[in-house]
């Protein structure tokens, strides 16, 4: 079995089309991965000759006191493994990270519930690249082009919208797994393992939110940029919670599917999701941020309220989404040089931003705000830059923008000295506009170099 250290990253996400209908089977989404990841090590805990200690620290160093300390314990009846948060130094209030402990729950019960090996006590350091916190402070950074100290508690880093929790519990489980057990039991790079990691990823992510999403963000975290159609909610809805008689054996069903019963039946679509060789996608920070959570009910409610209403709207919009990747399908599987007409897409763009804001006018929900009209429009105008959207569920999270590689200089002039004019929005404003380093990267889950996070580690 592995003991020694392992380092697991998995990438955030982009939906570029598809906010909203990704929640129902019907419809799908074109999801791109980014090159900003979420790294993972795990280490063996030293301990002295002859003490035998239950216990996993895990540390983001790049946060101030951001340590949760667990001690662990197998249940009977085939419950799970139970996890206990414990007092250590810079815990002394007992913050607790949900997703943290959800994931290092469901990670050890997996194991002790399909191997017989002794689960050993073990450090683990999570490190995000710079990209997914607004703002980063530099101070104490060895690396600042990658990894900086932001220097503020966890609960005041200010988020980008990138994905953050879905590509934390990906890289959490599959670095504690790699950790644990050998390749015969899990082969991070194979068909077999990749899917068991995305079962599981599903599994503990909905866990920790408390209810079952679309699972586009964990599918990106795993697999990379794809189209995806989400899975049956009701593969979920019985497993029930860790310490729940037969816990481990419905989850052992869950993540290895032994019969048709249990069959997951997401569609993901890697080869879908392509860009031309000539465009690249960037994102721009407005360093607000939105409670996608309460715009989702928001707009639940409307369609429900609304059925015909919105199946027409949603119909349209699908249409139009499906338009959007064959477009850049066929653009990408043309491009021999760096110079296309992308009139088309830009066209297309344009058309699901105009249905985008009908369906936030008649649910009342500000899924393009006018803030980000504006900031939107602007940049459309930067000759090179193509279109552009307001992510997923929208709101006042960064801009996404599909721009031709040498439009990139002029685009950051403009956001250098942006300001927006809109006075009347109804929810935040936004500030300084900052181009993120960010740009599309088609992997998912990788294992990574063990020994580049040294200096992040204690």
């Amino acid at each position: 079995m592995s003991r020694h250290p392992v380092a697991v990253s998995a990438p955030g996400k982009v939906l570029l089309a598809g906010g909203y209908l990704v929640l129902d089977r019907e419809y799908t989404g074109l999801v791109f991965g980014l090159d900003a990841r979420i790294h993972v090590h795990v280490q063996r805990l030293p301990t002295s000759p002859g003490v035998d200690l239950s216990e996993v620290i895990v540390r983001s160093p790049q946060f101030r006191n951001a340590e949760w300390r667990y001690g662990y314990r197998e249940t009977e009846d085939h419950r799970g493994i139970q996890i206990t948060q414990l007092k250590g130094h810079s815990t002394s209030a007992l913050s607790e990270n949900k997703f943290v402990e959800t994931a290092l729950a469901y990670a050890l019960s997996y194991i002790s519930a399909t191997s017989d090996i002794k689960i050993g006590s073990t450090a683990v350091t999570i490190v995000a690249d710079t990209d997914y916190y607004s703002h980063p402070h530099s101070a104490n950074s060895t690396n600042p082009a990658r990894f900086v100290d932001f220097n503020v508690p966890l609960s005041e880093a200010h988020k980008t919208g990138l994905g953050s929790s879905a590509a934390l519990v990906t890289a959490f489980l599959a670095a504690v797994l790699t950790h644990y057990l050998d390749e015969s039991q899990l082969e991070l790079n194979s068909e077999g393992g990749r899917r068991r990691l995305h079962n599981l990823s599903q599994a503990a992510h909905c866990a920790a939110q408390g209810k079952v999403g679309s699972g586009f963000d964990v599918a990106a975290a795993v697999y990379g940029s794809c189209v995806y159609r989400r899975f049956s909610p009701s593969i979920l809805e019985e497993l029930g919670q860790v310490g729940s008689p037969e816990f481990t054996k419905r989850l052992t069903a869950v993540v290895e599917e032994p019969d048709t019963s249990t069959k997951w039946d997401m569609q993901i679509k890697k080869a879908a999701a392509k860009l031309p060789r000539g465009l690249r996608l960037v994102m721009c920070d407005v360093d607000c941020g939105s409670e996608s959570v309460g715009m989702a009910k928001k707009v639940l409610a409307w369609r429900k309220e609304n059925p015909d209403e919105a199946a027409l709207l949603w119909a349209t919009l699908q249409k139009g989404n499906e338009e959007l990747g064959r477009e850049l399908l066929r653009l990408a599987q043309g491009s021999t040089t760096d110079s296309q007409d992308y009139t088309n897409l830009s066209d297309t763009i344009l058309t699901i931003r105009s249905l985008i804001r009908e369906m936030s006018a008649k649910a009342e929900v500000p899924i393009e705000p006018k803030v980000q009209t504006e900031l939107l429009d602007a940049c459309c105008r930067v000759s090179g830059v193509v279109g552009g959207v307001v992510p997923g569920a929208g709101g006042f999270d960064a801009i996404v923008l599909l721009l031709e590689n040498d439009a990139l200089p002029t685009l950051q002039r403009l956001l250098e000295t942006y300001k927006t004019t809109n006075k009347d929005e109804n929810g935040p404003g936004i500030g300084r506009v900052r181009l993120l380093s960010v740009k599309q990267d088609f992997e998912g889950l990788k294992l990574e170099n063990a020994k580049s996070f040294a200096d992040w580690l204690r």
